[in-house]
């Protein structure tokens, strides 16, 4: 596969990173199991020692109209998809453009505003595995089991672009920062909030080197000049122990973290930690 160097530091919305060697998937799919997929880094934050990475090719970014259906490659970033939608006043993609990305992460969190979500209208996904229809797909709040590099996405054809639902989706996004991080850092729990519960534990605006939850929406992990992978990660194992401590709730990371050493960590301690089998302050 052909390989092209991308400095994290500017290339993702955190602004944090390295350069580091990133694959080209185009039409060899035989290698993809070792690699770690990334789209545009809008919901990313990259560590100090990434694991192999692999991103879509150009020939993935496209939008098309077949058949009376609405065809769109999973490379393509979501500001082409709502000005394509805009432009030929096609429906339900007003929300778009207020969730920055490419379509394939996109599709794989099922990613969204409120009841508004990717897959609400969504027929068919293209993987590297063929065709999978909606019915197929198990998929919810930020979640779905797609597993393999999404190549292109198959959508209902509707007209009707609707200027008000524009405004709407604005005012929603209006409460978030401007100053560089990855969206929202965890999945709000069932009945709860995860901002709400950054703030109750005292972690709204606390400064960690150059990283905080943000004073505007503390659920926001920002980067408020030159921020470190370290100091990122220390602020989002201190949430995830301080709310447990005091709500018995895990919060759930909605970000990626993409790190050899935190991905070996992280991943059996979420498991215990849910079957309550850990003592919060002898692993964080």
């Amino acid at each position: 596969m052909k390989k092209k160097l991308v400095n994290f530091q500017k290339y993702s919305s955190f602004k944090i990173g390295q350069e580091a060697e990133v694959a080209l998937l185009e039409d060899d799919f035989s290698q993809i199991e070792n690699y770690y997929l990334i789209g545009s880094c809008n919901n990313t934050l990259v560590g100090t020692n990434p694991p192999s990475l692999l991103m879509l090719s150009k020939k993935y970014d496209y939008i098309k109209i077949e058949d009376n259906l609405l065809k769109i490659g999973g490379a393509t970033p979501s500001g082409k998809i709502a000005s394509f939608c805009k432009k030929h006043n096609i429906a339900h993609f007003e929300f778009v453009s207020h969730l920055p990305g490419k379509l394939g992460g996109l599709v794989y969190m099922n990613a969204g505003l409120k009841e508004y979500e990717i897959f609400n209208h969504l027929l068919e996904v293209k993987t590297t595995q063929g065709l999978q229809k909606k019915e197929k797909i198990e998929f919810g709040y930020r979640f779905t089991n797609i597993d393999k590099p999404i190549l292109e996405v198959i959508f209902a054809l509707e007209y009707g672009f609707d200027t008000q639902k524009v405004e709407m989706f604005k005012k929603m996004r209006d409460n978030q920062p401007s100053t560089p991080s990855a969206g929202s850092c965890f999945k709000n729990p069932d009945g709860d909030y995860a901002g709400r519960l950054i703030e109750a534990v005292g972690l709204k605006g606390i400064m960690q080197g150059a990283m905080c939850f943000s004073e505007e929406h503390a659920n926001f992990l920002v980067n408020n000049g030159d921020g470190k992978f370290e100091d990122a990660i220390y602020l989002i194992k201190e949430a995830q122990k301080r709310v447990y401590e005091k709500f018995k709730i895990w919060l759930e990371c909605e970000i990626v973290v993409l790190d050899k050493e935190y991905m070996s960590d992280t991943s059996p301690l979420i498991k215990k930690i849910r079957n309550g089998a850990l003592n919060l302050h002898k692993h964080l």
